[in-house]
């Protein structure tokens, strides 16, 4: 938000310097991005007289000036404007001079042939303005020579970023109250002088929506004369950046900046019947004063007439009811919407305006009245006319609340011991109030207050965040204890894993377009919907981390990416059976593109696969101490995966711990991505945890005294069994005396009957006390050949 330092002067008694309200502004919180000083963007232009006026040789639309500086050398200076002549004094851009709308630097040239030693300059070109049909035009007894930054008199303007939480700052006058309460001036109140009304109100004024409008106040004016604003209100306009445009509608623009409160100007001469707030019907359109035509739906609130829409409530207003130059009777509109259905309407139209960001913030609902009364005052005194009595439609939301507050929050919260009596006073001084029992009254500007540590935040931040010590923690005697949490512990191990392992870390948004969050979840009751979300396309709290990561493979394949190894370590959002959200840590993995390039060895480029997908599955969950050994492979992934490229680790038939395999290409299609993609989603919330152990230290390694010995098997079994529960089977067969399988071989063709397979297993056997015998070793072949056949496997001859 922008204002210059006269127009915070209107609030604020005080002397400070700019430097002083800087540095107080982000002491209080209101952080300031930049102060821009007029006279540094006028440096370089001087208030000149022109002498003479003569006709251009080689140009019939110019003519060649003869201009005076104050100096006693007079200068030459081609010029194009009509009203250039001679007598005329206006301002003189020398050359160095940067032109404030260009950002150009004047220099001495020759133009058609004759010499320019600068330029004579319009409002436009100063940015004073939007005369460009000719040169500015001074008095004339200004100055000669004299710096127009000091003519003209130069007024600072802050650039203060406001942070959401805080909407009764989004006025200079909400600014003015927190600089007063930290002690750099004292505030003026505001002066309202009641405007009684001389009729009755033309118009029935009601609100058929008390949801979305449950206060809509307004009267009419008759008689007013609408022109150019006073050039006091179009500086302080100018300032905020906003472009002057009519009186009418720059009275409206000022009481918004100066007050935070929107409101409108309806011509009553484009009105039919009554003017009433209600529901919008779907697919009814209204034209915007942005000139932009808008389709609505019963979810959002307009202003409307008997014949049709006039306003988007709260957000912007229609182009052919608003005020022209030849309006004469104005209805004036100043209600209170709901915040938040201001802001659904907002991001569904994909339209912002300034009186959108304070409604969706939250404006003062008791300031209804006193809004009214400024706009009436203000526009009679300019524009003249006579007001009509005022019509209250609906009631405003009662603004205030009690919080109940004890001092020494500010210490135990805040880490600063404030007398009680001082914080009553720094209260008192923001709005607030407290009875000897601190229970303290919050003001109707401060929607953003609801309980004792908000109250905290506001002694604190007036006290001064400077003057909270910096004290240590306290810390135990002896060897400092780790701090990192084993989940914590676990984040950083499987970090380093996955990036030794060649995958490189992606970190995408935790929200989702609500399309792209459905396809990853069982239904759209599982989704976590953000009541206030920043826009319709992070609307959605994501279900999955395989969204975020698609977006990021499309990414950089559409900027030349061959191949990409992505991974995301983060949270999945869920809503919880007791409704609320259920955060659970979660690794993707998305293997894209070509997994190795083409060569002269190897031909084509090679792609990733299930098996890739299922490598890496293993690995990390071995990385995050989850017991791989004991893992089954079983079913499919689910319908986001390709049906037989897909499967899921569990440990047992219920406990899934990571989903793989390659991703269905109908869900590549919503996602616009070419290729086949292979993904991994690891649910490291499921692994169970270790049991405790006695000490940390490690049991002494003590390798076996005799040599192991391998032992291969081959099997016929059904096509469709898993070799994994064959391997698994075989395991088992012998556990004090198996220390590892391994698949090595699955053949099928010649020699194999139809609808099996061939499998071979190689065996590790290590003996312990003494060597194996032959009777030992057929001992445990039976059993491994006992223990296959219990899932139809036979022993190939």
């Amino acid at each position: 938000m922008k204002f210059s330092l006269s127009w915070l002067k209107d609030h604020l008694d005080t002397t400070a310097s700019v430097e002083e309200i800087s540095a107080k502004l982000n002491a209080v919180g209101l952080e300031v991005e930049g102060v821009e000083d007029p006279a540094a963007k006028l440096a370089g232009f001087k208030v000149a007289k022109v002498l003479t006026a003569e006709r251009h040789p080689n140009a019939d639309k110019l003519q060649v000036l003869t201009v005076d500086t104050g100096d006693g050398a007079p200068l030459q200076v081609v010029c194009g404007a009509p009203n250039a002549r001679a007598g005329l004094v206006g301002v003189l851009g020398l050359p160095g001079a940067v032109v404030p709308a260009g950002g150009f630097e004047l220099k001495k040239s020759a133009i058609r042939g004759v010499e320019s030693n600068g330029m004579m300059c319009s409002t436009r070109e100063l940015e004073l303005g939007d005369d460009h049909d000719g040169i500015i035009e001074l008095p004339a007894d200004a100055p000669i020579g004299t710096n127009f930054a000091d003519y003209h008199g130069t007024d600072p303007v802050f650039d203060v970023a406001i942070t959401p939480n805080r909407p009764d700052c989004m006025g200079v006058y909400g600014i003015a109250r927190d600089l007063a309460a930290a002690g750099l001036g004292k505030l003026k109140p505001i002066a309202v002088q009641a405007a009684p009304g001389s009729f009755p109100c033309p118009l029935p004024i009601r609100t058929d929506d008390p949801e979305g409008c449950p206060a809509f106040y307004g009267r009419a004016i008759r008689g007013v004369k609408n022109g150019a604003s006073p050039q006091w209100m179009q500086d302080r306009l100018l300032s905020a950046g906003q472009r002057p445009i009519s009186a009418l509608v720059d009275i409206t623009n000022y009481v918004m900046l100066a007050y935070g409160r929107p409101a409108h100007a309806y011509d009553l001469a484009k009105l039919t019947g009554a003017i009433f707030a209600r529901r919008a019907i779907d697919g009814e359109t209204v034209l915007a004063l942005n000139g932009k035509e808008y389709t609505l739906n019963s979810a959002m609130t307009v202003i409307a007439d008997d014949k049709g829409v006039h306003d988007i409530a709260g957000i912007m207003g229609g182009e052919h009811s608003g005020c022209a130059d030849e309006t004469t009777d104005v209805l004036l509109e100043v209600a209170y919407f709901d915040p938040v259905r201001i802001g659904e309407t907002g991001r569904a139209l994909n339209l912002t305006s300034d009186a959108r960001t304070r409604f969706e913030r939250g404006v003062d609902p008791a300031f209804l009245d006193a809004g009214l009364a400024i706009l009436t005052e203000l526009i009679v005194e300019i524009c003249g006319g006579t007001p009509s009595e005022v019509i209250q439609a609906g009631t405003p939301p009662a603004g205030t609340k009690v919080v109940v507050y004890d001092p020494a929050l500010s210490e135990g919260l805040g880490g600063v011991a404030i007398a009680g009596d001082r914080q009553r006073e720094i209260l008192s001084a923001l709005g607030f109030s407290a009875d000897a029992q601190f229970n303290v009254t919050v003001p109707s500007w401060r929607p953003d207050v609801d309980g004792a540590p908000d109250l905290v935040e506001e002694v604190v931040r007036i006290h001064g965040l400077d003057n909270v010590a910096s004290v240590a923690l306290p810390r135990a005697d002896g060897v400092a204890r780790p701090t990192a949490t084993p989940a914590q512990k676990l984040e950083r191990k499987l970090r380093r894993a996955a990036a030794a392992r060649g995958l490189n870390e992606a970190v995408t948004w935790s929200f989702l377009p609500e399309a792209q969050a459905a396809a990853f979840a069982n239904g759209n009751a599982d989704l976590w919907t953000l009541a206030n979300p920043i826009s319709e396309d992070l609307k959605v709290m994501r279900p999955s981390l395989l969204p975020g990561l698609l977006s990021a493979v499309k990414r950089n394949v559409d900027r030349g990416a061959d191949g990409l190894r992505l991974f995301e370590l983060g949270r999945r959002y869920l809503r919880g059976t007791s409704g609320h959200s259920d955060e659970r840590l979660t690794l993707g993995v998305v293997l894209a593109g070509e997994k190795a390039p083409r060569g002269w060895a190897t031909g084509k480029a090679a792609s990733f696969d299930a098996f890739d997908a299922k490598a890496e599955a293993l690995a990390l969950l071995a990385e995050a101490g989850a017991p791989v050994e004991n893992l089954q492979v079983m079913g499919e992934a689910g319908s986001k995966f390709h049906p037989g490229q897909s499967a899921t680790l569990r440990l047992g038939p219920k406990t899934i711990l990571a989903r793989f395999g390659m991703l269905h290409p109908a869900l590549l299609k919503q996602f616009d991505v070419d290729g086949p993609v292979a993904a991994v989603e690891l649910f490291l919330d499921a692994i169970p945890a270790k049991r405790g152990a006695v000490g940390f230290a490690r049991a002494a390694y003590a390798p076996p005294a005799l040599q192991s010995v391998t032992r291969d098997f081959a099997f016929l079994v059904d096509a469709k069994l898993p070799a994994g529960d064959l391997v698994r089977a075989i395991k088992g067969a012998d556990k004090a005396n198996i220390v590892a399988a391994r698949l090595f071989d699955d053949f099928r063709g010649q020699g194999v009957p139809e609808g099996q397979k061939s499998v071979a297993v190689e065996v590790t056997l290590q003996p312990t006390e003494k060597s194996y015998a032959e009777a030992d070793l057929k001992a445990i072949a039976d059993a491994i050949t006992a223990a296959a056949g219990k899932l139809g496997a036979v022993l190939r001859g």
